[in-house]
């Protein structure tokens, strides 16, 4: 049982690389079953044509179809993590992932346009340790807020997180604090902050930064939640809606604002940017 269920992970992970389709190769979307070539669901940046099944970006591809062409400029590019609480292997897992993903940590930090208006950027990664809260995350986010503080820009957040990291214990858990307290001052400030939530969100990244933006976003029919469902239904002894936790529920309960569509996205961040009165 344990081994099938492995095997589904390993298979959506890795339908998830950011990889070049082989010619002829097909693409079995995991919740209509359809089956479509795998360069169509790549030129639809990872949609499903059938069902608009929103897969999981990179934060490198997630920049590209967000960002104006070459605008992107990283912040706090070599950052790295230590072992603060020297738990076994942890330098062999980052370094093993650094090597597979080409990043750094969990998150892509930077400044960017638009449509001709300047943005601070944050991007998660899932395929560095399922983007999971560490140091290193924390302190990019609380320093990408800062940069947008001193230069009077607004914040643009794509999350996607299993939570904080458990190989950092509590330095983890301190950096929902951390980024609770930077988004604080920056609205203090007067500042602008849009979260986009994507697939998927969840525990100590829900439970902070995730959630403080003026404006809460979300891709389609993804995953918001702090804990599991399973978790839930056994602590209230209570079975949860067929829909719990997905975007479209969070909606309804006004935990999120908006829901967008991945070929939407930039011109409604563009539009809400104007709207608050960012432009060129």
């Amino acid at each position: 049982m344990l081994e099938d269920f492995f095997n589904v992970v390993r298979k959506r992970f890795n339908d998830d690389d950011d990889k070049a389709a082989p010619e002829n190769q097909v693409f079995k979307c995991p919740r209509c079953q359809s089956q479509v070539p795998l360069g169509r669901y790549e030129e639809l940046n990872r949609v499903c044509p059938e069902c608009n099944y929103h897969g999981r970006l990179s934060a490198r591809a997630r920049i590209a179809i967000t960002a104006d062409k070459d605008s992107f400029v990283e912040y706090d590019a070599d950052m790295i993590s230590c072992n603060p609480i020297d738990f076994p292997d942890y330098e062999e897992k980052q370094a093993e992932l650094r090597d597979s993903t080409g990043l750094r940590d969990a998150i892509v930090t930077g400044e960017a346009k638009i449509k001709g208006s300047s943005v601070v950027l944050g991007v998660m990664d899932s395929r560095f340790m399922m983007a999971s809260m560490g140091s290193v995350v924390g302190e990019k986010i609380a320093r990408a807020f800062e940069r947008a503080q001193e230069k009077n820009l607004p914040v643009i957040m794509f999350t996607a997180s299993g939570g904080a990291r458990m190989q950092e214990g509590i330095v983890s858990l301190m950096q929902m604090a951390k980024t609770s307290g930077a988004v604080k001052l920056h609205s203090d400030n007067g500042g602008l902050y849009i979260t986009v939530l994507t697939d998927p969100t969840t525990g100590g990244v829900t439970a902070s930064f995730a959630s403080l933006g003026d404006i809460i976003i979300a891709e389609p029919k993804i995953l918001v939640g702090f804990a599991g469902r399973r978790v839930i239904e056994g602590t209230i002894k209570q079975r949860l809606p067929d829909d719990f936790q997905l975007a479209e529920f969070m909606q309804e309960k006004g935990f999120v604002d908006m829901i967008v569509e991945r070929r939407k996205m930039r011109s409604t961040l563009s539009h809400l940017l104007k709207l608050h009165g960012y432009t060129e």
